[in-house]
Order: C-alpha cells, then sequence, then structure tokens
C-alpha cells in the first residue's frame, strides 16, 4: 500500500499502536516510510521512552520539564546504554562476517516470589547460567549473609519503582553484571549494598538507601536514573566509571568519593564507556548573563561619568548595555594630545593653550593680543626631554585603548582554542565521570583525593555543607554545572589540587564560590561567581592559579580575595557590583592581576593591604562608589599600565606607611583626587580597615611560614625592581574633582615624571610632608587652582617641572626645601609664593607671570633666591619682597628680562 493513499495524520494513528520492533522493520521499507517513523517522535517515541520501567525522563533530575530534542534519538541511547553489560566479550576482528557465525547466547528467565520457581534472590543465583535474567516480582527479599554473585546475571524487579527492596549485601566476582528497577536497602550485618572488585557493574532506575557502594579498580560500573538517600559511593583507583541522572540526598559526609589515580589498565568495560561518554557532549556555551536592568543603565546616568557614552560589552554571543571605556579612552585621548601640544610649539610662533580654565574667558582682545606677544616658549627649558614621556604616555593610553575596544568577555570556546592545556582537560576521560546528577539537603557533594580524578558536567549541587572537595595531587574538571546555597565554600581545592572549573554558574554559597588553597593550581574560566554572602574566588596559604574570563559580581565580600602568599594569575574577568573590594589583596598575598574589567564596586576596585605585593597591571578600573585603587598600611605592588576613572572617591589612595610603585597610569574624572597619600593618624580612619573582608584564615596563617616556595619566591623578587621609597611615576592624573596629587604624609615619597592638569584644584598639594616628598620632571599645568601648593612645616623638593597655565599661582609655599630648575611660565596669578615661615633655596628656575609677580616673598621668609631667569610680563612685575626680616633671606644674582615689543 502506498503511503500516499492515506493522510499523514492517519498514518501516524495507526502506526502509534506498533511495538519497538514492528517499527523497526517498518522503517527498513523504504526512505518514505523511514521518515514516516521519523515522524513518530513527539508521539510512540515519546510513549515508549517515557513508558519502560528502565528509563526515567531524559532530564530528570535537573529539568524534568524540558524535552529533549529527539525522543526517538533519546531512545536509542537508553537502550543501547543497557546493553553495555553484556559486550564484555572480545569480538574478533578477522571478517566483518564473522557475526553470521556467532552462537547466539541462550538467555533464561528465572523468576523470584510467592508461586514461583524459587522464592529467594540466592536459590536462583544458585541455579543460573550466565547472561540469565532474573525476574523478581513485588516484595521485600532479605538475606542474612553477603551474596556472592559469580556468573554475569540481569537482575530486574517487577513493577513500579519501589515494588521489590532488596536487604541484600552484593559482591561481585564475576566480570560483568545489571540491576535494574529494584530499591536497595542495608542488610542488617553491613552498611555496604554492593561491593565490586574486578567487574563491571551497570545499574539503572534504582534507589539506594542509608548505605554504599564501593566500586575498586579494575572495577568499574554505570549507574543511570538512581537515587541516592543518605547513601554515597566509593571510588578507588577506577579507570572510567559514569554516573548519569541521578539525584544524591541527605547525605552525611560526601555523596561521591574518588580516591586514588585511574589505572592505567583499561579493560572491556573502559572502552565501551568512553565511546558512551564521547556521545553524550555537554554544550559549552555561555548563558545569557541579565544583569543590565534599567535600574543598573540608571545608576550609570547618575554616575560620575554618567555624561559618557554607552556601548556593548560582548560575552560569547551576548551584548549588555554598559558604560563605555571607550568614551573614557576618547576623553583621555583629547586630553593627551592638548598636554602634547605644550611641547608642539613652533620655533617662531607660539599659540595661545586653551586651558579650560574660568580665566580665559575674561581676557579683553588687547590682553590676548598681549599675551601672543609675552607668551615664551615651553620647549625652550631643559625639560625637552619630558616629550618622550608624554608621547610614551600616549602610547601606553592607545595601546589600551585597542586592549578595551568593545570589551570582549571570552567564551569558553574561545578560551579552549588558545590553551591546549585547558582543552585537553576538557576533553579528559579519566576516572570518575558525572553528568546532569542533582546533589541536594546533604554534607558533601564530590569529595577526590589521593590523585584521584573525576569530571562533572551539567549537575546541580544545591544546600550543601560543600559542593566539590578537591586535594591532596588530585584533580577535578567541572563544565556547566550550577552551585548554590551550600554552607561553606562552593568548590574547595587545596594541597596541590589542580584542574579545569569552566562555564560554571556558582552563587548564593556561604563562604567564597571557589576556594583555592596550599599549593592548589586549577584553571578557572568563564564562569558566573555572583551573589555570594563571602567572597567570590578565594586563594589563600601558597594558593596558585589562573583566574580568567570569569563574571564575578554581586558578592558581599572582595570579588577575588588574595591572601597569605596566595600568588594566582588573574586576567580577563570582568568584576563588578561587589558590596566590598572588587580585588583585594592581603597579608602577603600576591598575583598577576592583568587586564581585568573592575567597575561598580562599592569599596576599592583593587585593595591592596598588610604586606600585600601584587602586579596590577594594564586594567580598566572605573565608577567605584569609593576609591579605585587603595593602598592600605604595610601595602606593596607595582601598579603600571591601568585606566583608573569615574570614581566617586579618589583614583588612588595611598596610605603613607605603603610601598608601592605607581606608574604609567590614566588616573582621570574621579570625584576626589586623582592621587591621594594620607597619614595612618590623620585619615585612614575614614576608611575600612579591611575592604576585602573578614575571612577566618587561622590555618593558613600558622601555615605561611614553611610553605612557601623558595624558587618561585626567589623568581617573584628577581622580576621586579625593588624600591625603597612609594614612587609615584609616569601617569597621566587630570580632571579629577579636587586636587591631581594630593600630599599628606609622614614618609618619604617620589613624584617622577607625572602629567599632571585639568584637575578642579591644585596640580599637586602638599599639607603634610615630615620627610621629604621629591617632585621632579612632572608636567603641572592647566589646574582650576594653583600649580603647586606646600604648606608649612613641610619638606618638598622640586625639581626640573614644567609648571604652566594654572588658573592662579604657579607655586606657592610655606614649607622647607628646594625649587631648582623649574619652569614656571604663564600661571594667571604669581609665579612663586614663599609666605610664613617658609625657608626654601630657589635657583635656576625660569620663571614668568603675564598679569602678575615673578616671584613674591611675605613674612618670616627664610632661604636663599638666586640665579633665576624671570621674564617681566605685561605688568612689568618681577620681584615683590616685603620680608620683615632681609637677612635671613638672600636674593642675589638674579636675571631680569624685559621684552620690547618692535
Amino acid at each position: 500500500m502506498e503511503i500516499s493513499d492515506l493522510p499523514e495524520e492517519l498514518w501516524q494513528l495507526i502506526l502509534s499502536y506498533l511495538h519497538l520492533a514492528d517499527l523497526g522493520r517498518c522503517s527498513l521499507v523504504c526512505r518514505a516510510w523511514y521518515e514516516l517513523i521519523l515522524s513518530l517522535d513527539k508521539t510512540r517515541w515519546r510513549q515508549l521512552c517515557l513508558g519502560c520501567i528502565e528509563y526515567r525522563h531524559p532530564n530528570w533530575p535537573n529539568q524534568p520539564d524540558v524535552e529533549p530534542q529527539s525522543w526517538r534519538e533519546t531512545f536509542k541511547q537508553h537502550y543501547l546504554a543497557s546493553k553495555t553489560w553484556t559486550k564484555n566479550t572480545q569480538d574478533l576482528e578477522s571478517s566483518n562476517c564473522f557475526y553470521l557465525f556467532r552462537r547466539r547466547r541462550d538467555r533464561r528467565l528465572l523468576c523470584v516470589g510467592t508461586g514461583c520457581e524459587f522464592d529467594s534472590l540466592r536459590a536462583a543465583l544458585a541455579t543460573a547460567s550466565p547472561y540469565d535474567r532474573i525476574m523478581l516480582l513485588p516484595g521485600m527479599y532479605e538475606e542474612h549473609s553477603e551474596v556472592v554473585l559469580k556468573v554475569p546475571v540481569e537482575i530486574v524487579g517487577q513493577g513500579k519503582l519501589g515494588d521489590v527492596v532488596l536487604l541484600v549485601s552484593f559482591d561481585q566476582h564475576c566480570p560483568t553484571t545489571r540491576l535494574c528497577n529494584v530499591v536497595f536497602m542495608p542488610a542488617r550485618f553491613t552498611p555496604v549494598l554492593y561491593k565490586t572488585t574486578s567487574g563491571y557493574v551497570q545499574f539503572d532506575n534504582c534507589n539506594f538507601e542509608n548505605g554504599q557502594l564501593q566500586i575498586h579498580a579494575p572495577g568499574t560500573c554505570q549507574v543511570k536514573f538512581c537515587t541516592f538517600s543518605q547513601s554515597s559511593i566509593h571510588f578507588h583507583s577506577v579507570a572510567l566509571c559514569i554516573l548519569e541522572n541521578c539525584e544524591f540526598t541527605g547525605s552525611e559526609n560526601a555523596s561521591v568519593t574518588v580516591e586514588g589515580c585511574p589505572t592505567s589498565d583499561w579493560n572491556w568495560a573502559c572502552k565501551h564507556l568512553s565511546r558512551l561518554a564521547k556521545s553524550y557532549p555537554v554544550a559549552m556555551q555561555v548563558s545569557d548573563p541579565a544583569f543590565c536592568t534599567t535600574a543598573r543603565q540608571e545608576r550609570w546616568r547618575n554616575s560620575p561619568v554618567g555624561t559618557m557614552k554607552t556601548h556593548e560589552i560582548v560575552a560569547g554571543e551576548e551584548r549588555n548595555n554598559l558604560l563605555s571605556a571607550q568614551a573614557m579612552f576618547d576623553s583621555a585621548s583629547k586630553h593627551s594630545e592638548f598636554t602634547e601640544s605644550l611641547w608642539a610649539a613652533k620655533e617662531e610662533e607660539y599659540p595661545t593653550l586653551d586651558s579650560n580654565s574660568s580665566d580665559s574667558d575674561l581676557c579683553s582682545e588687547d590682553e590676548e593680543g598681549d599675551q601672543a606677544v609675552y607668551r615664551l616658549p615651553y620647549q625652550a627649558h631643559s625639560l625637552r626631554h619630558m616629550l618622550t614621556n608624554v608621547m610614551h604616555s600616549r602610547l601606553q593610553s592607545n595601546r589600551l585603548r585597542g586592549l578595551h575596544r568593545d570589551l570582549k568577555l571570552k567564551s569558553l570556546h574561545q578560551e579552549l582554542q588558545q590553551d591546549k592545556e585547558a582543552q585537553s582537560l576538557a576533553n579528559s576521560l579519566l576516572g570518575c565521570i558525572i553528568r546532569q546528577c542533582l546533589f541536594r539537603d546533604g554534607k558533601g557533594g564530590i569529595f577526590i583525593y589521593s590523585r584521584g580524578q573525576a569530571k562533572l558536567e551539567g549537575s546541580i549541587f544545591r544546600d550543601l555543607t560543600y559542593a566539590v572537595r578537591c586535594i591532596q595531587n588530585s584533580k577535578v574538571i567541572m563544565l556547566k554545572n550550577d552551585i548554590h546555597h551550600c554552607k561553606a565554600s562552593g568548590i574547595f581545592l587545596r594541597l596541590s589540587a589542580g584542574g579545569l572549573i569552566a562555564n560554571n554558574n556558582i552563587h548564593s554559597n556561604c563562604e567564597a564560590g571557589v576556594d583555592i588553597r596550599k599549593g592548589a593550581n586549577p584553571l578557572v574560566l568563564c564562569n558566573k561567581i555572583h551573589s555570594g554572602l563571602r567572597s567570590g574566588i578565594v586563594v589563600v596559604g601558597n594558593g596558585k592559579g589562573i583566574i580568567r574570563s570569569n563574571q564575578i559580581y554581586g558578592n558581599k565580600e572582595a570579588g577575588i580575595y588574595i591572601l597569605y602568599n596566595g600568588n594566582p594569575a588573574v586576567s580577563g574577568n570582568y568584576i563588578f557590583q561587589g558590596l566590598a573590594a572588587g580585588i583585594a589583596v592581603n597579608e602577603n598575598g600576591r598575583g598577576q592581576i592583568t587586564e581585568n574589567i573592575i567597575c561598580e564596586n562599592q569599596w576599592g576596585g583593587a585593595d591592596i593591604r598588610h604586606g600585600g605585593d601584587p602586579v596590577l597591571k594594564n586594567n580598566l578600573i572605573s565608577c567605584g562608589y569609593s576609591d579605585g585603587v587603595v593602598v592600605g598600611e604595610c601595602g606593596k605592588g607595582l601598579i603600571e599600565g591601568n585606566t583608573i576613572c569615574g570614581n566617586k572617591g579618589c583614583g588612588v589612595w595611598m596610605m603613607s606607611s605603603s610601598l608601592p610603585h605607581v606608574t604609567n597610569n590614566q588616573i582621570s574624572h574621579n570625584s576626589i583626587y586623582g592621587v591621594a597619600v594620607l597619614c595612618h593618624k590623620d585619615d585612614a580612619s575614614d576608611y575600612a580597615a579591611n575592604q576585602g573582608g573578614n575571612g577566618n584564615f587561622h590555618e593558613e596563617r600558622e601555615g605561611a611560614s614553611w610553605e612557601n616556595d623558595l624558587d618561585s619566591e626567589e623568581e617573584y623578587l628577581a622580576s621586579r625592581h625593588p624600591i625603597t621609597v612609594a614612587l609615584v611615576e609616569l601617569n597621566s592624573i587630570n580632571q579629577n574633582g579636587a586636587a591631581g596629587l594630593y600630599v599628606k604624609s609622614s614618609e618619604a615619597l617620589n613624584i617622577i615624571a607625572n602629567v599632571i592638569y585639568a584637575n578642579r584644584n591644585n596640580g599637586v598639594a602638599v599639607l603634610q610632608s615630615t620627610q621629604l616628598t621629591c617632585i621632579a620632571n612632572n608636567s603641572i599645568s592647566c589646574n582650576s587652582l594653583g600649580g603647586v601648593l606646600v604648606e608649612a612645616e613641610c619638606q618638598v623638593e622640586l625639581r626640573g617641572n614644567g609648571i604652566y597655565d594654572n588658573s592662579s599661582h604657579g607655586i606657592v609655599s610655606k614649607g622647607n626645601g628646594i625649587i631648582v630648575e623649574n619652569d614656571i611660565i604663564g600661571n594667571h596669578r604669581c609665579g612663586l609664593q614663599l609666605l610664613q615661615a617658609a625657608d626654601m633655596k630657589v635657583t635656576k628656575n625660569r620663571i614668568q607671570s603675564f598679569r602678575d609677580y615673578g616671584i613674591v616673598l611675605f613674612d618670616q621668609v627664610k632661604g636663599l633666591v638666586q640665579e633665576n631667569l624671570i621674564f617681566q610680563g605685561r605688568s612689568k612685575k618681577s620681584i615683590l619682597q616685603p620680608v620683615s626680616n632681609t637677612e635671613d633671606c638672600i636674593v642675589q644674582n638674579n636675571i631680569l628680562l624685559t621684552l620690547k615689543k618692535r
């Protein structure tokens, strides 16, 4: 009969009554019939799949309401998996047609139960031949001693799951066996439900209650659609085993324990399991991160840089509207070009510079013309070598602009393409493979120790004490798992453990999402780690690791917390909206922190204290609700090449007892100071003592002294140039809400070769400096108040600076020190003011003020003013000297020049 003779819907109705074998025969008739059989996917194939007692819904227990892409394909996979236990004989490969002559096994069906041939399981096993099927009728079967399986058999319970209960302890001595649709409960004499030391065992659709399974190499197993209630399974040196679609609840210890290095002796079962594992790939695609709400966009508009443009951050294929760092860079580039123009005057023509100051709009046309006449060329000063620094700063800005263009967060697929080690780990098939399982309401999920290895894919861990604990040189591979609401850390690695933690959703845990300690060295890639009650990731006690391309947000403490000689490599992460610091480095922690995006955190974007000594390089640190970078008491570290902008506090906040090296950063658009250096006594009390968190790490504190890796310590120190005085150099500090650089310090400080301009207060303000503050070779220009302010009793050395076009005085000093070889030109008030009891040595400077005096000396000023080159401006004023005691202030050998108009 032709298919076209009947409507397709009628054919589907007729064929829906066929059994599995008949469907197979029909599909072999012709292509039209094959397509017709395939069209039954959501009807007959679904019915067959769900109606079989050996299987459950293919997405049980995690997503039982989500249908598979193909019910027919799912049924096929289930069927093939259920036959794995029969494949233990080696097939001869000498001829492709050998199977035609192979004798088929004669399998008997042995029934056990009331009214059947056998009334006990032990009796049926005593007469069973290899590969017989033992059918247990509904009831409870108890054995008072251990049952030894000597021949391969299949034990199946009749009826619904729960109708057949076994109070039996099995010890398998045969090469293979299968148990299906039964409930295991412990016998009175032992909690061990099942044990194998050599053979393969397959469990399908079983319940295990209040007992344990023990699988020892070379034995192995496949467990599918099973429930473990207050039960556990222990693997010892197993080469390969698979747990799929299982549920673990109420465990008093770890639900799954993996011990020992996987044996290299692969038997027939391992080969079949390997083939089966490869047929179920877990999709590795970044799920849609829903961070960008309307409320969040509103916060951006109200932020200090809310007027800047927004653009898209790309994470894999998903996009989110966020603040544009590109807009930051565009603004920085414009001002970098402005700064560069300070050095680009022609030999004969020196155009007036736009200073953005309020006075520039009040000049008359005559005054502007006079300024063009009286203007001095800046490049004629000995500071011309600083042009190299400015150009280097601009090149650095261009490089960072390229780095952050479109702010692409790499997907796991991209990471695996670039990292062969990660790719090898992701494709690894060794040890215990756990897929699409549910672990809930117990103490522990997976415990891996003593060089064990496990691979976890697509599973859910919730409401446990911990999800995964990996120690003692063991290895864990975790892909696309959901780990949340654990009472301690979600994932815990220590004692040289390693592996790959990638594309997981880790959230709402009471301790850290990922806890790395004592030499553990995992790869942590492309995870979402958020909403934790403590830190997102903690690296403690000589822990290491590569932390890359993760989204870390909304954690109550630091997004990443490094302490007690922790030394991870942190790069390419997006760390935002934390309730404390973005990254905190404390208690001698280290780390290479590079190319991360750190924004919208409540405290410092990066917080370094108590011996913390990281490399913080090429990061974007923006829009924080406090400071961009905090270097607290005894903090150290190299802070280089970062863009620090739009923070509501300072760009960089340093305590005077710290010893950082702050170099080559772009620090702009921050609400308070660009860089602030403050004393511990006076100003630090306004800041939290520990922005990272208050974790309890006593164990790591005690062990840190003897656990240090001496070789890595020496390499680390050799790669860094040690400094003995805090150093701020080669930075671009501009357009901040207060002074560009604010100093209130009790320690020595070096401020070298920075470009400080267009800040809304003084360029540099030194309010307290009991030890020498060296300000050398900086370009300080176009600030809303003066160029440099030095308060009384401060020790300052001003050498080789270019101080231009500031809206008030070039330098105002009430303190002590020297002012040597500076270029103080074009400031709107006096070039240099010495007030009160200032005691300064002022020599070899080039000074001009267009509207006011070049040098003003007042009150009880002491010191020496000599060999300066002073140009008269329009006011014809040069030096004002109403000093009460002229013997204490010597003014001599200065050169005064007057411009004559032609």
